[in-house]
């Protein structure tokens, strides 16, 4: 190259790079990624909307959800506010649920406990899940000895009734957020390992699994890409109803004296501290149990609904 060729070379300005565009391969992969995940909440929308008995249990829940995010905008106390002027006292003006034994507003003790039992719940059921998978699905597949060992494991676990199972695990470690999150996923995930070990041990015959034998797939592979995503129906559903279950049993450890330490709004906790007071003022106790009833009938309504149009899909 001569040297008046490299000064124009030099004196020529510079194109800014030009943006690279998307292959055409990663462009239809976007595409099927977002047409199939849109396809399935169309489903569930469908499977939701054909069930009556779906949409009111979602009605009940939704409520509820509603209550909890907007809890600072729909209360006018905080909910450890203590008034010893207004204590025991009914539904009023100032008061629409009236105050409990310490003149803290009922409503709002109300409204911030849903975030507690909206939050603990499905996140002791979703720890519950990730413990049930990762016993349940190398045991249902590799059976054997592995298979006896971790079933007789959780043998001994599901001998205890699962409230005392929660009290045991409680009342060893104390009551806090953690510890009632691991109680309930301690007690919940023997039945889902067993859930997953029965469907593993069906679809680990199916030919797309010996398929991915041949291929030289990985054992780990094969269990979380073709075994545990054909697996999604049942668990589903499942998941759905445990999280009514959780939401009792929370409620059953706070009246228990098992749950979250005072003074943490906690419905069951509401319940308890209150029904020494019932005969002065019955509205804590009410307000708390009728939370907790429609809760957990809305959850398990919802979890029915969808569990019985999700059959008749099948």
């Amino acid at each position: 190259m001569s040297t008046a060729s490299f000064q124009e070379d030099i004196a020529r300005p510079k194109q800014p790079p030009q943006p690279v565009a998307p292959l055409p391969e990663q462009l239809g992969a976007a595409r099927r990624f977002f047409a199939g995940l849109w396809k399935r909440v169309r489903d569930l929308i469908e499977i939701i909307t054909a069930s009556p008995t779906a949409v009111v249990g979602l009605i009940m829940v939704l409520f509820w959800v509603f209550v909890a995010v907007f809890a600072p905008l729909i209360t006018t106390y905080s909910p450890l506010e203590q008034d010893y002027k207004a204590i025991n006292q009914p539904p009023s003006a100032a008061h629409i649920l009236g105050t409990d034994q310490l003149g803290r507003d009922v409503w709002s003790r109300l409204a911030y406990g849903a975030r507690t039992i909206l939050t603990l719940g499905p996140a002791s059921v979703l720890v519950a899940f990730l413990l049930g998978i990762a016993l349940g699905l190398p045991s249902g597949y590799y059976g054997g000895a592995i298979d006896e060992t971790v079933m007789r494991i959780l043998d001994a676990l599901m001998a205890f009734p699962t409230i005392l199972l929660y009290m045991i695990i409680i009342s060893a470690v104390g009551p806090s957020h953690f510890n009632v999150v691991i109680a309930i996923a301690i007690g919940g995930a023997p039945g889902i390992a067993r859930l997953v070990r029965a469907l593993t041990m069906d679809i680990r015959t199916r030919e797309y699994v010996a398929a991915a034998k041949l291929r030289g797939d990985s054992d780990f592979t094969i269990m979380v890409r073709e075994i545990l995503p054909n697996c999604r129906g049942p668990l589903i559903v499942d998941f759905l109803m445990r999280i009514g279950y959780a939401a009792f049993y929370i409620g059953t450890l706070g009246f228990l004296g098992l749950g979250l330490p005072p003074p943490t709004p906690d419905w069951g906790g509401m319940v308890q501290q209150g029904h020494n007071h019932m005969m002065a003022n019955v509205w804590p106790v009410l307000s708390a149990t009728l939370a907790i009833i429609t809760l957990v009938i809305g959850l398990n309504m919802f979890a029915d609904g969808v569990r019985e149009e999700s059959m008749r899909y099948q």
